[in-house]
Protein backbone atom coordinates (compact mmCIF):
# COMPACT_ATOMS: atom_id res chain seq x y z
CA UNK A 1 0.00 0.00 0.00
CA UNK A 2 1.16 3.08 -1.33
CA UNK A 3 2.85 5.42 1.88
CA UNK A 4 0.80 9.05 1.97
CA UNK A 5 3.17 12.14 2.02
CA UNK A 6 2.71 15.53 3.08
CA UNK A 7 2.33 16.77 -0.26
CA UNK A 8 -0.25 14.43 -1.49
CA UNK A 9 -3.24 15.88 0.08
CA UNK A 10 -2.48 19.76 -1.58
CA UNK A 11 -1.08 18.16 -5.05
CA UNK A 12 -4.67 16.38 -4.78
CA UNK A 13 -6.37 19.30 -4.27
CA UNK A 14 -4.67 21.37 -6.94
CA UNK A 15 -5.01 18.70 -9.31
CA UNK A 16 -8.96 18.53 -8.77
CA UNK A 17 -8.95 22.73 -8.83
CA UNK A 18 -7.41 22.46 -12.26
CA UNK A 19 -9.38 20.12 -13.77
CA UNK A 20 -12.50 22.38 -12.65
CA UNK A 21 -10.91 25.39 -14.15
CA UNK A 22 -10.33 22.94 -17.28
CA UNK A 23 -13.47 21.64 -17.41
CA UNK A 24 -14.92 25.32 -17.44
CA UNK A 25 -12.50 26.53 -19.78
CA UNK A 26 -13.74 23.92 -21.97
CA UNK A 27 -17.48 24.98 -21.07
CA UNK A 28 -16.56 28.42 -21.76
CA UNK A 29 -14.83 27.50 -25.51
CA UNK A 30 -17.44 25.61 -26.24
CA UNK A 31 -19.96 28.06 -25.37
CA UNK A 32 -18.16 30.55 -27.46
CA UNK A 33 -17.60 28.31 -30.07
CA UNK A 34 -21.27 28.11 -30.18
CA UNK A 35 -22.43 31.71 -30.00
CA UNK A 36 -19.53 32.68 -32.61
CA UNK A 37 -21.69 29.95 -34.78
CA UNK A 38 -24.87 31.45 -33.90
CA UNK A 39 -23.07 35.15 -34.71
CA UNK A 40 -21.85 33.86 -38.09
CA UNK A 41 -25.10 32.15 -39.07
CA UNK A 42 -27.12 35.44 -37.97
CA UNK A 43 -24.31 37.37 -40.18
CA UNK A 44 -24.82 35.72 -42.97
CA UNK A 45 -29.10 35.55 -42.90
CA UNK A 46 -28.21 39.19 -42.24
CA UNK A 47 -26.47 39.82 -45.61
CA UNK A 48 -29.32 37.73 -47.29
CA UNK A 49 -32.02 39.69 -45.83
CA UNK A 50 -30.90 42.57 -46.04
CA UNK A 51 -29.72 41.57 -50.15
CA UNK A 52 -33.62 40.36 -50.56
CA UNK A 53 -35.16 42.85 -48.43
CA UNK A 54 -33.08 45.67 -51.36
CA UNK A 55 -34.74 44.11 -53.96
CA UNK A 56 -38.16 43.80 -52.41
CA UNK A 57 -38.19 47.47 -51.54
CA UNK A 58 -36.78 47.90 -55.46
CA UNK A 59 -39.43 46.28 -56.65
CA UNK A 60 -41.73 47.76 -54.87
CA UNK A 61 -40.70 51.70 -55.85
CA UNK A 62 -40.22 50.51 -59.29
CA UNK A 63 -43.64 49.27 -59.37
CA UNK A 64 -45.37 52.79 -57.98
CA UNK A 65 -42.57 54.70 -60.63
CA UNK A 66 -44.13 52.65 -63.17
CA UNK A 67 -47.50 52.65 -62.21
CA UNK A 68 -46.91 56.95 -62.04
CA UNK A 69 -45.49 57.11 -65.34
CA UNK A 70 -48.09 55.41 -66.87
CA UNK A 71 -50.38 57.19 -65.07
CA UNK A 72 -48.87 60.21 -66.38
CA UNK A 73 -48.24 59.36 -70.01
CA UNK A 74 -52.25 58.73 -69.93
CA UNK A 75 -52.96 61.80 -68.47
CA UNK A 76 -50.88 63.78 -70.95
CA UNK A 77 -52.68 61.74 -73.65
CA UNK A 78 -55.75 62.45 -72.54
CA UNK A 79 -54.43 66.21 -72.50
CA UNK A 80 -53.63 66.24 -75.75
CA UNK A 81 -56.73 64.76 -76.95
CA UNK A 82 -58.33 67.61 -75.05
CA UNK A 83 -56.83 69.78 -76.67
CA UNK A 84 -57.01 68.49 -80.32
CA UNK A 85 -60.49 68.31 -79.63
CA UNK A 86 -60.89 72.02 -78.55
CA UNK A 87 -58.29 73.31 -80.99
CA UNK A 88 -60.38 71.41 -83.97
CA UNK A 89 -63.80 73.35 -82.58
CA UNK A 90 -62.54 76.66 -82.48
CA UNK A 91 -60.68 76.38 -85.64
CA UNK A 92 -63.94 74.95 -87.31
CA UNK A 93 -65.75 77.86 -85.75
CA UNK A 94 -63.11 80.25 -86.71
CA UNK A 95 -63.62 79.55 -90.37
CA UNK A 96 -67.10 79.57 -90.07
CA UNK A 97 -67.74 82.52 -88.85
CA UNK A 98 -64.99 84.15 -91.05
CA UNK A 99 -66.83 82.66 -94.17
CA UNK A 100 -70.35 84.07 -92.20
CA UNK A 101 -68.56 87.92 -91.47
CA UNK A 102 -67.34 87.96 -95.36
CA UNK A 103 -71.62 87.47 -96.38
CA UNK A 104 -72.34 90.11 -93.50
CA UNK A 105 -69.96 92.37 -94.91
CA UNK A 106 -70.42 91.89 -98.10
CA UNK A 107 -74.21 92.69 -97.82
CA UNK A 108 -73.89 95.58 -95.33
CA UNK A 109 -71.85 96.50 -98.62
CA UNK A 110 -74.93 96.16 -100.68
CA UNK A 111 -76.90 98.27 -98.20
CA UNK A 112 -74.55 100.92 -97.89
CA UNK A 113 -74.39 101.97 -101.69
CA UNK A 114 -78.19 101.54 -102.08
CA UNK A 115 -78.43 103.73 -98.71
CA UNK A 116 -75.88 106.05 -100.68
CA UNK A 117 -78.00 106.52 -103.76
CA UNK A 118 -79.68 110.31 -104.41
CA UNK A 119 -82.12 109.83 -107.14
CA UNK A 120 -85.41 108.45 -105.75
CA UNK A 121 -86.39 106.73 -108.67
CA UNK A 122 -82.97 104.50 -109.31
CA UNK A 123 -83.02 104.18 -105.34
CA UNK A 124 -87.05 102.10 -105.54
CA UNK A 125 -86.11 100.67 -108.83
CA UNK A 126 -82.96 98.55 -106.87
CA UNK A 127 -84.99 98.38 -103.73
CA UNK A 128 -87.16 95.21 -105.09
CA UNK A 129 -84.14 93.17 -106.23
CA UNK A 130 -82.26 93.68 -102.44
CA UNK A 131 -84.13 90.67 -101.09
CA UNK A 132 -82.50 88.59 -103.66
CA UNK A 133 -79.24 90.33 -103.15
CA UNK A 134 -79.02 89.86 -99.54
CA UNK A 135 -79.90 86.41 -99.47
CA UNK A 136 -77.12 83.97 -97.59
CA UNK A 137 -75.74 87.65 -96.10
CA UNK A 138 -77.07 88.00 -92.79
CA UNK A 139 -76.31 85.39 -90.26
CA UNK A 140 -77.41 85.05 -86.13
CA UNK A 141 -74.29 84.82 -84.25
CA UNK A 142 -75.77 81.79 -82.20
CA UNK A 143 -71.98 81.07 -80.87
CA UNK A 144 -71.50 78.10 -78.27
CA UNK A 145 -68.49 76.77 -77.11
CA UNK A 146 -67.41 74.27 -74.38
CA UNK A 147 -65.00 75.63 -71.87
CA UNK A 148 -61.49 73.70 -72.45
CA UNK A 149 -61.68 70.92 -69.28
CA UNK A 150 -58.57 72.89 -67.32
CA UNK A 151 -60.43 71.65 -63.87
CA UNK A 152 -59.59 67.81 -64.46
CA UNK A 153 -55.80 68.91 -65.18
CA UNK A 154 -55.72 71.20 -61.76
CA UNK A 155 -57.47 70.96 -58.36
CA UNK A 156 -56.12 67.97 -55.75
CA UNK A 157 -53.41 66.55 -59.07
CA UNK A 158 -51.51 64.24 -56.32
CA UNK A 159 -54.91 62.84 -54.87
CA UNK A 160 -56.41 62.22 -58.21
CA UNK A 161 -53.64 60.84 -59.20
CA UNK A 162 -53.41 58.50 -55.77
CA UNK A 163 -57.06 57.73 -56.26
CA UNK A 164 -56.64 56.55 -59.80
CA UNK A 165 -53.09 54.22 -58.58
CA UNK A 166 -55.48 52.78 -55.24
CA UNK A 167 -57.02 50.16 -57.15
CA UNK A 168 -53.66 48.91 -58.49
CA UNK A 169 -51.94 48.52 -54.94
CA UNK A 170 -51.40 45.78 -53.22
CA UNK A 171 -52.33 44.67 -50.46
CA UNK A 172 -54.88 47.37 -49.17
CA UNK A 173 -57.22 47.51 -46.47
CA UNK A 174 -59.53 44.60 -47.30
CA UNK A 175 -63.03 44.85 -46.62
CA UNK A 176 -63.45 41.84 -43.81
CA UNK A 177 -66.77 41.23 -42.09
CA UNK A 178 -67.47 39.42 -39.08
CA UNK A 179 -69.00 36.08 -38.97
CA UNK A 180 -72.20 36.45 -36.86
CA UNK A 181 -71.89 32.63 -36.27
CA UNK A 182 -69.23 32.70 -33.53
CA UNK A 183 -69.82 36.38 -31.97
CA UNK A 184 -70.10 35.28 -28.03
CA UNK A 185 -73.71 36.44 -27.06
CA UNK A 186 -73.13 39.20 -25.31
CA UNK A 187 -71.68 41.07 -28.67
CA UNK A 188 -73.85 43.33 -30.76
CA UNK A 189 -72.32 43.30 -34.84
CA UNK A 190 -73.52 45.86 -36.77
CA UNK A 191 -76.03 45.19 -39.93
CA UNK A 192 -72.72 45.05 -42.36
CA UNK A 193 -71.00 42.74 -39.88
CA UNK A 194 -68.22 45.50 -39.50
CA UNK A 195 -68.64 46.48 -35.91
CA UNK A 196 -68.69 45.04 -33.32
CA UNK A 197 -69.55 46.02 -29.32
CA UNK A 198 -69.80 44.38 -25.96
CA UNK A 199 -73.04 44.66 -24.69
CA UNK A 200 -74.29 45.60 -21.13
CA UNK A 201 -77.67 43.80 -21.77
CA UNK A 202 -78.93 40.05 -20.93
CA UNK A 203 -76.83 37.86 -23.47
CA UNK A 204 -78.60 37.42 -26.39
CA UNK A 205 -80.69 34.71 -27.00
CA UNK A 206 -78.40 33.14 -29.54
CA UNK A 207 -78.28 29.10 -30.79
CA UNK A 208 -74.78 27.93 -29.50
CA UNK A 209 -72.26 25.90 -31.38
CA UNK A 210 -68.93 24.69 -31.55
CA UNK A 211 -68.24 27.90 -33.71
CA UNK A 212 -69.46 30.32 -31.12
CA UNK A 213 -67.17 31.99 -27.96
CA UNK A 214 -68.94 30.90 -25.64
CA UNK A 215 -66.40 32.51 -22.10
CA UNK A 216 -64.47 34.86 -24.36
CA UNK A 217 -65.94 37.86 -25.76
CA UNK A 218 -64.69 37.37 -29.36
CA UNK A 219 -65.79 37.42 -32.91
CA UNK A 220 -64.03 35.75 -35.90
CA UNK A 221 -63.88 37.25 -39.48
CA UNK A 222 -65.89 35.64 -41.62
CA UNK A 223 -62.95 34.70 -44.12
CA UNK A 224 -60.45 32.09 -43.80
CA UNK A 225 -56.71 32.26 -44.98
CA UNK A 226 -55.25 29.53 -45.98
CA UNK A 227 -52.23 31.40 -48.81
CA UNK A 228 -51.25 34.17 -49.91
CA UNK A 229 -50.69 38.26 -48.61
CA UNK A 230 -53.25 39.81 -46.93
CA UNK A 231 -53.96 43.41 -44.98
CA UNK A 232 -56.81 45.11 -42.96
CA UNK A 233 -56.84 47.50 -40.17
CA UNK A 234 -59.18 47.99 -37.21
CA UNK A 235 -60.34 50.80 -35.51
CA UNK A 236 -59.58 51.21 -31.76
CA UNK A 237 -60.13 54.67 -30.85
CA UNK A 238 -60.75 55.73 -27.49
CA UNK A 239 -61.61 52.53 -26.19
CA UNK A 240 -59.10 51.05 -22.67
CA UNK A 241 -59.08 47.54 -23.70
CA UNK A 242 -59.31 44.68 -26.90
CA UNK A 243 -57.49 41.60 -28.58
CA UNK A 244 -57.22 41.70 -32.37
CA UNK A 245 -55.13 39.41 -34.58
CA UNK A 246 -55.44 35.75 -35.86
CA UNK A 247 -56.81 32.72 -35.32
CA UNK A 248 -56.39 29.23 -36.40
CA UNK A 249 -60.04 27.84 -37.47
CA UNK A 250 -59.80 25.02 -35.59
CA UNK A 251 -58.92 26.50 -32.45
CA UNK A 252 -60.91 25.98 -29.68
CA UNK A 253 -63.78 28.21 -28.56
CA UNK A 254 -65.07 27.26 -25.63
CA UNK A 255 -64.51 27.37 -22.03
CA UNK A 256 -61.31 29.66 -20.60
CA UNK A 257 -58.69 30.45 -23.49
CA UNK A 258 -55.21 31.60 -23.23
CA UNK A 259 -54.94 34.20 -25.94
CA UNK A 260 -51.13 32.59 -26.66
CA UNK A 261 -49.24 30.91 -30.32
CA UNK A 262 -49.68 27.60 -28.49
CA UNK A 263 -53.35 27.93 -28.22
CA UNK A 264 -53.80 28.76 -31.94
CA UNK A 265 -54.22 32.56 -31.45
CA UNK A 266 -51.42 35.48 -32.56
CA UNK A 267 -52.79 38.65 -31.51
CA UNK A 268 -51.28 42.04 -29.47
CA UNK A 269 -53.65 43.17 -26.99
CA UNK A 270 -54.49 46.35 -24.96
CA UNK A 271 -54.84 46.54 -21.42
CA UNK A 272 -54.73 48.22 -18.04
CA UNK A 273 -55.70 51.94 -20.06
CA UNK A 274 -52.77 52.42 -22.24
CA UNK A 275 -50.84 49.46 -21.94
CA UNK A 276 -49.84 47.23 -24.96
CA UNK A 277 -48.36 43.93 -25.25
CA UNK A 278 -48.08 40.89 -28.14
CA UNK A 279 -49.55 37.82 -26.48
CA UNK A 280 -46.68 35.66 -26.61
CA UNK A 281 -45.34 33.30 -23.80
CA UNK A 282 -45.48 35.34 -21.70
CA UNK A 283 -46.55 38.75 -23.02
CA UNK A 284 -43.79 40.83 -24.93
CA UNK A 285 -44.93 44.88 -23.79
CA UNK A 286 -44.99 46.88 -26.95
CA UNK A 287 -43.36 49.94 -27.18
CA UNK A 288 -45.83 52.38 -28.30
CA UNK A 289 -45.33 56.10 -27.93
CA UNK A 290 -48.99 57.85 -28.47
CA UNK A 291 -52.00 55.74 -28.04
CA UNK A 292 -53.14 54.02 -30.56
CA UNK A 293 -56.33 54.68 -32.97
CA UNK A 294 -56.31 52.17 -36.06
CA UNK A 295 -54.25 49.32 -36.05
CA UNK A 296 -52.83 47.24 -39.31
CA UNK A 297 -52.74 43.85 -39.35
CA UNK A 298 -50.53 42.43 -42.34
CA UNK A 299 -50.37 38.88 -43.17
CA UNK A 300 -48.07 36.71 -45.26
CA UNK A 301 -49.39 33.49 -45.06
CA UNK A 302 -46.66 31.70 -47.14
CA UNK A 303 -43.85 33.52 -45.47
CA UNK A 304 -44.51 32.73 -42.36
CA UNK A 305 -45.56 36.44 -41.21
CA UNK A 306 -48.11 38.40 -39.05
CA UNK A 307 -46.95 42.14 -38.63
CA UNK A 308 -48.98 44.80 -36.70
CA UNK A 309 -48.66 48.63 -37.53
CA UNK A 310 -49.88 51.48 -36.39
CA UNK A 311 -51.92 52.24 -39.28
CA UNK A 312 -52.10 55.83 -39.05
CA UNK A 313 -48.24 56.41 -39.65
CA UNK A 314 -47.15 52.72 -40.45
CA UNK A 315 -44.77 52.43 -37.70
CA UNK A 316 -44.09 48.80 -37.05
CA UNK A 317 -45.86 47.59 -33.41
CA UNK A 318 -44.94 43.96 -33.43
CA UNK A 319 -44.05 40.27 -35.90
CA UNK A 320 -45.13 36.86 -35.67
CA UNK A 321 -42.93 34.34 -37.43
CA UNK A 322 -44.43 31.12 -37.62
CA UNK A 323 -45.18 28.18 -39.37
CA UNK A 324 -49.10 28.22 -40.02
CA UNK A 325 -50.86 24.66 -39.86
CA UNK A 326 -53.76 25.47 -41.26
CA UNK A 327 -56.35 27.69 -42.23
CA UNK A 328 -56.39 31.48 -39.95
CA UNK A 329 -59.01 33.78 -39.29
CA UNK A 330 -59.37 37.11 -38.31
CA UNK A 331 -59.65 37.67 -34.44
CA UNK A 332 -61.75 40.49 -32.45
CA UNK A 333 -62.45 40.76 -28.84
CA UNK A 334 -63.17 44.47 -28.01
CA UNK A 335 -63.04 43.82 -24.42
CA UNK A 336 -65.91 44.16 -21.50
CA UNK A 337 -67.33 47.91 -21.23
CA UNK A 338 -67.56 49.00 -17.81
CA UNK A 339 -70.84 51.02 -16.26
CA UNK A 340 -68.86 53.74 -15.55
CA UNK A 341 -68.33 54.36 -19.46
CA UNK A 342 -65.04 53.09 -19.92
CA UNK A 343 -64.63 51.10 -22.72
CA UNK A 344 -67.74 51.72 -24.52
CA UNK A 345 -66.56 52.37 -28.10
CA UNK A 346 -66.65 49.36 -30.21
CA UNK A 347 -64.63 47.73 -32.87
CA UNK A 348 -64.47 48.75 -36.51
CA UNK A 349 -63.16 47.35 -39.08
CA UNK A 350 -61.99 49.85 -41.54
CA UNK A 351 -63.34 50.35 -45.34
CA UNK A 352 -61.40 52.40 -47.41
CA UNK A 353 -64.04 53.58 -50.17
CA UNK A 354 -62.09 55.00 -52.81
Amino acid sequence: MPVKTAVDQPWAGALRELKEQLQALQDSEREHTEALQLLKRQLAETKSSTKSLRTTIGEAFERLHRLLRERQKAMLEELEADTARTLTDIEQKVQRYSQQLRKVQEGAQILQERLAETDRHTFLAGVASLSERLKGKIHETNLTYEDFPTSKYTGPLQYTIWKSLFQDIHPVPAALTLDPGTAHQRLILSDDCTIVAYGNLHPQPLQDSPKRFDVEVSVLGSEAFSSGVHYWEVVVAEKTQWVIGLAHEAASRKGSIQIQPSRGFYCIVMHDGNQYSACTEPWTRLNVRDKLDKVGVFLDYDQGLLIFYNADDMSWLYTFREKFPGKLCSYFSPGQSHANGKNVQPLRINTVRI
